[in-house]
């Protein structure tokens, strides 16, 4: 595809919304540009996904290879693979899905989805709270970071685009990742993008963009009119009426349609470089369980969500690459209430049409009691920012990683062809 091609046919999409004329200059701009960024490349889209509550590593993917594996956890280990639908699905031999990720297993046979497993932060905080912080901004041990480690990214590397659009969070509040100097939005529903206040919103909106009008800065005049056009144009793209592509069928939870509406912002060319999403739930203390239960439930939906997002994507995402992370893991040995305690370690998945997948990436560790972390947890042997590194580097073009993630070295080396 050429770059008078790609323009050609961005404004037919943008024609079949009924939106040509009107779209805001920032969207012209993205077209226009496209081919002009990234060293000469297409725009690239990560989309980072948080599983909120860390989630059990272990049984999302099982060590089925290890007896230990299957001796500490009597009542919620998943079975061996045997071709039944409730037990583990056979990866390679020694690594298996939880059954309820079988939408995952057609990625992993096209090679489109990568693991890395006994990965997470070295800091060995059990606190939710210190521990997501720490994935965030990507400075684990330290509380006094400003910003989010996406965030610093955009900081890094220069928009030509300008798009308002280039850093969307589909959450209520902004993620602390995306938190910083450079410009984000957070948007819980993009029919409900808009200036509200109640039977007063029209009469507002007029005067704020008055407001701009009057401004004697020019760029922020500027700024604002473009962002009461992107307000307008999203409408008139209109979100409610969206209509998934090649089959897929999210699910109808707040997490399939976080997932859906990035697809919508991927599709509408509006510039989007970094997605944010989010899911809680995670936190199993009691009753856990194991092929089903409530563990079973979450990870039905997650992957569920995530697979439509690239059925609907389709050749879309040879540009896009999906990061799955958690704050970290669950203990090896099940407690007392059939759950499992905080952890350590942990497992990421990595999904795109430019990922090196079909294996289980990182050095496992082992499940004997002397290989366990303080005696209780899946050892650590990738560290999170190897990989989101990886990621900035190979996959948005970062080049300057001491800005994104200040004060470490990375190992470049651990994850050098994940992805193509």
């Amino acid at each position: 595809m050429n770059r008078r091609y790609f323009i050609k046919s961005g404004s037919i999409a943008l024609a079949s919304f009924g939106v040509m004329a009107s779209a805001p200059s920032f969207l012209k701009r993205t077209l226009a540009s496209t081919f002009d960024i990234a060293n000469g490349g297409r725009r690239k889209t990560l989309i980072a996904i948080f599983q909120r509550g860390a989630v059990d590593g272990l049984n999302v993917v099982v060590p089925f290879g290890e007896h230990n594996y299957f001796d500490l956890r009597p009542s919620i280990a998943i079975p061996k693979p045997n071709g039944g639908a409730e037990a583990a699905i056979n990866l390679d031999g020694y690594f298996g899905l939880h059954p309820s990720l079988a939408a995952f297993k057609p990625l992993w046979d096209s090679k489109r989805l990568a693991i890395v497993h006994a990965s997470g932060s070295p800091d060995n905080t059990r606190s939710h709270f210190d521990a997501q912080d720490y994935m965030e901004s990507g400075t684990p041990g330290v509380k006094s970071t400003a910003d989010g480690w996406l965030n610093r990214y955009l900081q890094s590397k220069a928009d030509p685009q300008k798009s308002l659009f280039r850093a969307v969070s589909m959450t209520q509040n902004m993620p602390r990742a995306m938190q910083g100097k450079a410009s984000t939005l957070a948007i819980s529903n993009l029919a409900d993008f808009n200036i509200r206040a109640g039977q007063s919103s029209a009469t507002v909106q007029g005067g704020f963009e008055a407001m701009y009008d009057q401004t004697v800065n020019d760029a922020l005049r500027g700024t604002g009119k473009e962002t009461f056009a992107a307000i307008n144009y999203l409408k008139q793209v209109n979100p409610g009426q969206y209509k998934p592509e090649n089959g897929a069928t999210y699910p109808q939870t707040p997490f399939g349609n976080a997932l859906r509406q990035t697809a919508q912002l991927i599709k509408a060319g509006v510039g989007l470089e970094v997605a944010f999403a989010d899911i809680g739930g995670w936190d199993t203390h009691v009753n856990e369980g194991n092929q089903q239960g409530q563990l079973s439930n979450l990870l039905r939906q997650f992957s569920n969500a995530i697979a439509a997002l690239h059925t609907d994507l389709g050749q879309r995402m040879d540009d896009v690459v999906i990061l799955t992370m958690s704050e970290f893991g669950r203990t090896v040995k099940e407690n007392g209430n059939r759950g499992t305690d905080h952890g350590h370690a942990n497992a990421m998945f990595i999904v795109g049409n430019s990922v090196r997948g079909g294996k289980v990436y990182g050095d496992w560790p082992g499940l004997k009691n002397e290989q366990l972390y303080e005696g209780r947890d899946l050892a650590l042997t990738t560290d999170f920012r190897d990989v989101f590194g990886e990621i900035a580097k190979k996959h948005l073009g970062a080049t300057n990683m001491n800005s994104v993630f200040p004060g470490y070295a990375g190992n470049e080396s651990k994850f050098r062809g994940v992805l193509g």
